[in-house]
């Protein structure tokens, strides 16, 4: 059976999505994602009152194209009518949903009463969705964590009173926000969610999928509708491709090789130049060289190498080198 967000979304029988990554997933990092099967993506989380303020960093981040549908742009923020005002900016930007972070656990944005800061207050997280869902002709969804720590694990509360004011769905990292990002993602609670006969709305799952064969045995222990998949793309978009043939075939896919992860890491690079201009693309770029060759023997040289040039040529020189060095290593 097909999951649907709304009426119009549909995103076949078990879609894989693309978390919302801060300083990660913007458009280019976006498009090599697609390029390997991702069903669904989100925009990095922006801010609702860098949208009020008009300020160019959030402003940027409503870019949205074609190829990318179906997307979701993520909003968060600490107040109700901030929220829906900038529910309604997000609307104009015409994506094909609006997506609310309650998950975030960086100090920046929970210690200002946003993101996962408002597990700790239910009843204004569903008056913020409230105001948020009645602002927008668009689905809202959200994403969210068990709960702050482990003594208000509030998951399920959420899960149905959210539901019960019109949001489509629900993502759920495995985490509290007292974790952050340490330990192992606990998923049972998530499977309890999605048991609950109240609860109509697709439940998807985050939190540690970095394989194929965790995707594969976690779609049946847990029940989920679909899975969401964030650090472990970094680098390797291809792990898109690889869980979706794993599924189709119980098979394996073989990694990429050095020519393709050379391919996608450059296209990555000219789509950042592209959207940010010729310094901040480069620049920007530089996070992800380690990442698109992780575990290559020796690559140090390399990387350094990558992250001091300032010049497209000069990169793809390097890029060129290591293409050729390495697969002649391999082979």
């Amino acid at each position: 059976m097909s999951v649907k967000i709304g009426e119009h979304i549909d995103l076949g029988e078990f879609p894989l999505l693309l978390a919302p990554m801060e300083d990660v997933s913007d458009p280019p990092f976006r498009f090599v994602c697609k390029q390997n099967g991702v069903d669904m993506m989100y925009t990095e989380f922006i801010s609702s009152e860098g949208l009020i303020r008009d300020a160019a960093k959030s402003r940027q981040k409503l870019d949205i194209f074609e190829y990318e549908r179906p997307i979701g742009i993520q909003i968060f923020g600490s107040d109700i009518e901030h929220m829906r005002q900038s529910s309604e900016i997000c609307s104009a930007a015409n994506p094909d949903l609006i997506d609310i972070n309650y998950g975030c656990p960086v100090k920046n944005v929970a210690c200002r009463g946003a993101g996962a800061s408002l597990l700790q207050d239910i009843d204004k997280m569903v008056a913020m969705t409230k105001a948020v869902v009645e602002a927008t002709h668009l689905p809202v969804t959200v994403k969210t964590r068990l709960g702050w720590d482990d003594s208000t694990k509030n998951v399920y509360e959420v899960a149905e009173r959210l539901q019960d004011i019109g949001i489509k769905a629900l993502s759920i990292h495995g985490r509290t926000r007292a974790q952050m990002y340490k330990g192992q993602a606990d998923w049972s609670m998530i499977r309890d969610v999605k048991r609950n006969p109240r609860v109509k709305i697709p439940i998807f799952g985050n939190g540690d999928v970095d394989s194929v064969e965790k995707a594969a045995a976690w779609r049946q222990e847990y029940e989920v509708d679909g899975i969401m998949i964030g650090r472990a793309s970094i680098g390797y978009p291809w792990i898109f491709r690889e869980v979706k043939h794993f599924f189709a075939t119980g098979e394996r896919l073989e990694g990429p090789t050095i020519a393709e992860r050379v391919e996608v890491c450059r296209t990555h690079l000219t789509k950042s130049i592209e959207w940010k201009g010729d310094k901040t693309g480069i620049f920007e770029m530089r996070r992800h060289y380690a990442n698109y060759f992780k575990g290559i023997p020796n690559f140090k040289e390399y990387r350094m190498k990558l992250v001091e040039l300032m010049q497209f040529d000069d990169i793809i020189e390097v890029l060129e080198e290591i293409k050729h060095n390495f697969t002649e290593e391999v082979a």
